[in-house]
């Protein structure tokens, strides 16, 4: 149920407006933001850590975008999809059908990964599926108000653990400082651009309109907090990706140390952690590690959950804010029932190669996706005159979807590759 009635129409105090930002940029930094970018540490060193720097600016740029057109027009991000014609739900439908699928699979899993090594008297399948249970019950009993304090609790374990290895590893001030200066050294290009594309976004960029709207912030009057939000929510992000490219420079970089890719080469890490500091550092990041991908996907489950239902409800001609479509009503039932259940035969019969090949394309379309999409929103009739966007905004933007573009790109290619 939403929190709507708990709300006035006052924007409220500066310490009472953390919440809708840091959901979206924690759901957004998975296992795999975090092992790009502890690559790019151990590969180049401090080199591209102004381009950590860039992507939160560009995902500040993207998800203001998003809110900004919400309160604006009183819409759901899907409503103005809608308003662009048919192909956008021929595009969005399969994709969040199939997305909740594989995503469903694959965030158990990683969920699994740090608690079987903390706790091995379980397995990795079966500390996925109870974090996949408890994340069902909290989003499909528990009020807005309480998965926000959840999530809360999860952005500051992972936080401290991130945060406190920086430390541990006594970062070089002056090659900290001098990697703010943009550079691209032989070969990182490709680095470069996972990097900024990759701090804290996906699909659940789109989903910060739908958790303002839960927050009770629906009208332009919260335009000021809402910005104040994803400005700090980011910034916390930004602090949170920096202490991993340190940890990656200090700590892999310098010794020439190599870690597995994909979520274990996070285990990889907790174990350099356990043998240069001890076993206590190990655990603690284990934790954090463990606490970064519940937060992802708990996120997810209640985010995408009120996108799937809003792009339902408006599919059957319901009107905006029915029911249905609401925290707790049918379709958002309906989509955490899909995140849950069906991925759990994934975890055990293995990931069909078809599934993923489709899942990676029509992911890779996304980012281009929203990021052409809310400039075109964000310039027309569409959004009121006052909340268009202004130069600098279409400038980022449009460096948005030029990365992103070049990210799918290379993803399509890559997917491609393995049809050979």
């Amino acid at each position: 149920m939403s929190d709507l009635n708990s709300s006035t129409d006052s924007p409220p105090q500066r310490w009472q407006v953390l919440g809708p930002g840091l959901l979206v940029a924690a759901t957004g930094v998975g296992a795999a933001d975090l092992v790009a970018t502890l690559v790019a540490g151990s590969k180049y060193g401090y080199a591209l850590l102004w381009a950590a720097v860039l992507g939160c600016v560009l995902k500040i740029v993207l998800v203001e975008g998003a809110g900004r057109y919400s309160l604006a027009t009183g819409r759901t991000i899907f409503e103005g999809w809608q308003s662009l014609g048919r192909w956008t739900s021929w595009y969005f439908g399969p994709y969040i059908v199939l997305w909740g699928f594989v995503y469903g699979a694959a965030a158990m899993s990683g969920t699994g990964l740090p608690l079987h090594s903390l706790f091995p008297a379980l397995s990795v399948t079966a500390w996925g599926i109870l974090c996949g249970l408890a994340g069902f019950a909290l989003v499909w009993w528990g009020r807005y108000a309480l998965f926000e304090r959840v999530m809360a609790v999860m952005v500051g374990l992972m936080f401290v653990a991130m945060v406190g290895a920086a430390a541990l590893t006594l970062p070089n001030l002056p090659a900290l400082l001098r990697g703010l200066v943009p550079s691209l050294p032989d070969g990182s290009l490709i680095n470069v651009l996972s990097v900024a594309g990759g701090v804290g976004g996906t699909i659940t960029l789109a989903a910060y309109g739908y958790w303002l709207r839960e927050k009770g912030w629906h009208t332009p009057q919260f335009m000021r907090v809402m910005r104040l939000d994803n400005n700090v929510a980011y910034i916390v992000t930004g602090l949170f990706v920096v202490s991993t490219l340190i940890v990656g420079a200090e700590l892999l970089y310098s010794s020439g140390i190599a870690i597995a890719s994909g979520d274990k080469g996070l285990l990889s890490l907790a174990d350099v952690l356990a043998e240069r500091y001890g076993p206590w550092a190990g655990k603690v990041f284990l934790v954090g590690f463990a606490s970064a991908a519940m937060s992802s996907l708990l996120g997810v489950w209640n985010g995408v959950s009120l996108m799937f239902a809003d792009f339902v409800g408006r599919s059957r001609g319901l009107a905006s804010g029915h029911a249905d479509t609401r925290v707790s009503g049918r379709y958002y039932r309906w989509y955490i029932l899909w995140l849950t259940f069906p991925p759990m035969v994934m975890m055990f019969a293995g990931q069909p190669v078809a599934l993923i090949l489709a899942y990676g394309v029509l992911g890779a379309l996304f980012m281009p996706f929203l990021a052409v999409t809310l400039l075109w929103l964000l310039n027309t009739d569409r959004t009121p005159q006052e909340w268009r966007n202004r130069a600098w905004s279409n400038a980022a933007m449009a460096v948005c979807t030029l990365i992103f573009t070049v990210l799918a790109v290379t993803e399509l290619a890559k997917q491609l590759a393995k049809l050979g």
